[in-house]
């Protein structure tokens, strides 16, 4: 065996082994004519809305091309789970396309309206203001950008907690046709065609179509022929080029998803209470019985982005986009054939956003100026159906029908300025002013019957309304961001930065106006006091600041490149959603619900994240072949210091930060050889990886159930590419040890305000991540 490139640094490597995940950080293209291997190619992000090396840039960012994402096989951006530490990006509890994203601890679970995530996902430059139809399906994508800690001088929507930016690719000067065709386990078959064409010498045209079809993991063992989670997708992306000139580029884009999978039901974790229905032997089955409404979820997006480079040194650029969703999802909490709390929700979205950018480079001075402005509107209209409960009481078909309107009015003004003082150390200096006003309609009603008229049911009146409110509240805040680089040589790059974030406040659209005190003092309680409910049904904005060390080097010529951050959050006014049953009647028996969130206090958040990459060989085994590790570390402490819950108290000692793992690690190899296929010269990569996470609470009080103990998961591919970039053939095991995971719930048992449980048979129901798959994919370029 004849092995070059170890010797010297063979122990150093060594020592990196038992850290893991994909790093951005790879060989300048100085190295690349010494290293001759794909995954070593300069990768070129936009953190700072300016086309940068990633090792260049003072920020905790992390890139996958395109190109790696085909090789690995990922299905959607939930692939990032595996491969960027200090991140948690889950499919939320019973949907199949609704986003749970987490960075450093900060994150929103909550889907419903009036909730702002603390991670942003962008789509080519545009914002996505509500989490519904977040799961991207990875298609035609150019790179997958994860940006960690507070971003807003930058972006145009500020976010607290971090940004995920999917950019698609651009169309190309040659008409270009291509065919991805996949299929395996769970007879999953999915196929993406791709188009473009250069019209004239200016105007290009494409698009692409894409359709993702499986069946479920499990069945709905109580509706013959329904399988639980299973997926059918067709989307689809069309866009229009116009560069008329060298200095003015016009991109016209839509896009539009259809999903109308099978509902995804949860698996119990206890035998029902009172009709004793068992745990089932499957953590993929279920027995729900809740089909209405029809599950489908439908986004649409239009966006406009132009840029003029009026000069060599001043760009102008502006992007104007509009979205929509609508998703209705039949949520049965309890999973049971009885409707003992079941759920029917229907979301219904719509966002205007406008961003206007100045850019300015010279020598010296690199900066942006910018305008953002968004109006957005989330409704959601759900039933809480407990039958059950209302048998018991003599209110048959009982439910707590909530409707959530909530239109937000947001504008702000943000910078960034790069100083080069010198060639070794440069200075960042922004700020960002954010004005969010919230527009809220809530209503809380009770019926008889089962479903409510917005669901589907009888036209009739409520029995009681316990809310039927409109308010308005603005929120602004200022949130400066200020980094020190310094840069020795090429090969180094430390630097320190300093920034705020800012998430805005709202309404709690389960609020019951009824269980609002007497806030103000004037010995008037409840509904009839629209400032008291207005008070009490308010949540206000969030603040984060966070301090952080950071040191991107490219060592041994280019063959090792690592990243290390390290990072302190003064986290305050944390917004903690949740919702608690109530016994009005003091019958021990919980007949409706009530949604409180508050603003529970203060945490400390420390971190640490080691990313690399290191090419260990060429020429291995044979001529031409080669192997490099990738690894990431990250290692979070969060905690509280204050957290007030609904009943007033202080549970500080016994609060957990939810979807966040004290551990996330992963390591991939990439064995890459010469092979000659039917003729056709090109090469064989072979890529094992592993990833791993510790202990993660779903939420901030632990449930011993739910919680998921510390796995691993094992993935391998192989994948085949002609010489000639025209076919590319490749097989992907994922989970290969078919590891059982928890990744969302519902705990309705485990509350510790000790109210009465909602539901009678005891809701405890678990999502799990993917079971083992095995997939084989063909690409043709033409």
């Amino acid at each position: 065996m004849n092995v070059r490139h170890l010797g010297g640094h063979a122990a150093l490597v060594a020592g990196l082994l038992a850290s893991t995940s994909f790093n951005s950080n790879f060989a300048s293209a100085q190295d690349r004519e010494a290293i001759d291997d794909p995954q070593f190619e300069e990768i070129i992000v936009s953190a700072r809305r300016r086309d940068e090396s990633a090792q260049d840039v003072p920020i905790a960012v992390t890139a996958l091309t395109g190109e790696q994402l085909n090789k690995l096989g990922p299905i959607d951006i939930t692939v990032l789970n595996q491969v960027v530490p200090n991140v948690t990006v889950e499919v939320s509890r019973g949907t199949n396309t609704t986003l749970t994203p987490f960075i450093r601890g900060v994150g929103q679970q909550d889907p419903v309206a009036g909730f702002e995530q603390g991670v942003g996902v962008y789509i080519d430059d545009v914002y996505l203001n509500r989490p519904q139809g977040a799961i991207v399906d990875i298609y035609d994508i150019e790179r997958l950008e994860v940006l960690r800690g507070p971003q807003g001088t930058l972006y145009g929507r500020n976010t607290i907690g971090g940004a995920i930016k999917y950019v698609t690719r651009r169309l190309g000067p040659e008409p270009e046709l291509r065919l991805r065709v996949s299929g395996g386990s769970f007879n999953q078959f999915d196929g993406v065609l791709t188009v473009s064409a250069p019209i004239s010498d200016t105007l290009r045209v494409g698009g692409t179509i894409a359709s993702f079809n499986r069946d479920g993991f499990g069945e709905n063992l109580n509706i013959p022929g329904l399988d639980n989670g299973s997926k059918k997708i067709v989307a689809g992306r069309a866009s229009l080029e116009w560069s008329p000139s060298e200095n003015f580029f016009l991109r016209v884009a839509g896009d539009y998803t259809s999903d109308t999978s099978d509902p995804r039901q949860g698996s119990r974790l206890i035998p029902a209470a009172v009709s004793g229905n068992p745990v089932l032997d499957s953590v993929f089955d279920t027995e729900a019985g809740l089909i209405n409404p029809e599950a489908e979820v439908v986004n649409r997006g239009f966006s406009v982005t132009a840029e003029w480079t009026v000069n060599e040194n001043l760009t102008l650029k502006n992007i104007l986009a509009y979205r929509d969703n609508r998703s209705q999802l039949p949520e049965d909490f309890d999973s049971l054939p009885v409707d003992d709390l079941d759920v029917p929700v229907i979301f219904e979205d719509d966002q205007f956003s406008e961003e206007f950018q100045v850019l300015y480079q010279s020598d010296w001075i690199n900066g942006i100026f910018g305008f953002y402005y968004l109006n957005a509107r989330a409704f959601n209209a759900f039933d809480v159906i407990l039958g059950p409960t209302g048998d018991l009481l003599g209110l048959p078909g009982l439910n707590a029908f909530t409707l959530g309107d909530v239109d937000t009015d947001s504008w702000s003004v943000f910078g960034d300025v790069t100083f080069d003082i010198s060639e070794e150390w440069s200075l960042s200096v922004g700020g960002r002013f954010t004005s969010d006003e919230r527009t809220a309609l809530i209503q809380r009603q009770t019926f008889l019957g089962g479903f409510s008229p917005a669901l589907g049911g009888l036209d009739r009146a409520p029995i009681a309304t316990a809310t039927d409110f409109t308010g308005n509240e603005t929120f602004e805040d200022f949130t400066p961001r200020i980094s020190l680089a310094y840069a020795p040589n090429d090969n180094h790059n430390f630097y320190a930065s300093f920034s705020e974030g800012f998430k805005g406040g709202g309404f709690d659209p389960r609020g019951s106006a009824t269980a609002a005190p007497d806030l103000n003092g004037n010995g008037v309680a409840g509904a009839a006091d629209l400032d008291d409910v207005q008070e009490f049904l308010l949540f206000q904005p969030e603040q984060i600041t966070t301090y952080e060390l950071g040191w991107k080097a490219s060592t041994f010529d280019g063959r090792l490149k690592t990243s290390i951050a390290a990072f302190y959050s003064d986290y305050e006014d944390i917004q903690i959603p949740g919702s608690i049953g109530v016994d009005t009647d003091n019958d021990g028996i919980a007949e409706t619900f009530v949604g409180i969130t508050s603003n529970a206090g203060q945490a400390d958040i420390f971190g640490v994240e080691f990313e690399g990459q290191a090419f260990l060989a060429e020429t291995l085994w044979s001529e031409g072949d080669s192997l490099s590790l990738n690894w990431g570390l990250g290692w979070i402490d969060a905690s509280f210091n204050e957290f007030v819950n609904a009943l007033g108290q202080d549970i500080a000692d016994d609060a957990t930060f939810q979807n966040t793992p004290r551990w996330t690690l992963n390591a991939g190899l990439n064995y890459t050889a010469p092979l000659k296929i039917y003729g056709s010269d090109g090469n064989i990569a072979f890529l094992p990886s592993l990833s791993f996470r510790s202990r993660t609470n779903q939420f901030e009080i632990s449930s011993p159930l739910l919680d998921q103990p510390a796995y691993a998961l094992l993935d391998v591919s192989l994948v085949w590419t002609s010489d000639d970039g025209r076919w590319q053939v490749g097989v992907h095991g994922k989970n290969l040890t078919n590891t059982e995971y928890i990744v969302a719930g519902f705990d309705f048992v485990n509350d510790q305000t000790l109210a009465p449980e909602l539901g009678l048979e005891g809701t405890l129901t678990a999502f799990f991540g993917n079971p083992r798959t095995v997939t084989a994919t063909m690409q043709l370029n033409f």
